[in-house]
């Protein structure tokens, strides 16, 4: 199975991520959630519901808010685990991670 995250800061602005099953199971769903928690602190984010538990699509989209485009536009390490974790956080083959529409889709 091959594994395509895609995230969008606008209309030619669009970061693709594609990785095999091996790639991806090199961690694990637990992994993810950690690392988000972590990053979605260490980039000091603002929950975006005010109100409750902060859901791991949250994280995903402040994270990649937060964290800025400048950082898929350089393609380092920082965006293959951002694609990798967000593939194994949310166990789907195809995701788009829309920042400027701040959703999420299949």
């Amino acid at each position: 199975m091959l594994y395509h995250v895609i995230v969008s800061f606008g209309k030619d602005r669009e970061y693709e991520f594609k990785m095999s099953e091996a790639e991806v199971a090199k961690g694990s769903h637990e992994e993810a959630r950690r690392w988000f928690d972590r990053e979605f602190a260490d980039l000091e984010c603002e929950p975006s519901n005010p109100v409750g538990k902060v859901l791991i699509i949250d994280k995903i989209l402040n994270v990649a808010r937060y964290g800025g485009e400048q950082r898929f536009i350089d393609g380092k390490d920082w965006a293959a685990r951002f694609a990798r974790y967000t593939a194994l956080a949310l166990a789907r083959d195809t995701i788009r991670v829309d920042v400027a529409g701040f959703t999420i889709g299949y």
